[in-house]
């Protein structure tokens, strides 16, 4: 996870293709830290949607997951849609 700036970062994909975020929010929760992510370039099989991943620590390193479960990604999801649905369109 390399943060360029406050509200970007680049995350690598399973090829090592480098793609740029915005972080548009985050919520840490008891049990773990979540980011809310918008591409800031799209890309051809993007819908235009919200990444939502787990902030993982490992020691001193920091690292961004999918959510597995499906029950967390789902309470995770909700909460962030309630808090920005006034800011974004999106699409159930």
């Amino acid at each position: 996870m390399d943060k360029k700036e406050n509200d970007y970062i680049t995350l690598n994909d399973e090829n090592g293709v480098e793609h740029e975020f915005e972080i548009v929010d985050s919520i840490i929760t008891d049990d773990a830290e979540y980011f809310a992510l918008l591409p800031t370039e799209e890309e051809e099989d993007d819908e235009g949607g919200l990444y939502i991943y787990k902030v993982v620590k490992e020691g001193e390193e920091e690292y961004l997951e999918p959510i597995e479960d499906d029950d967390e990604y789902e309470n995770i999801a909700e909460a962030f849609m309630d808090r920005l649905e006034e800011l974004y369109d999106f699409e159930s």
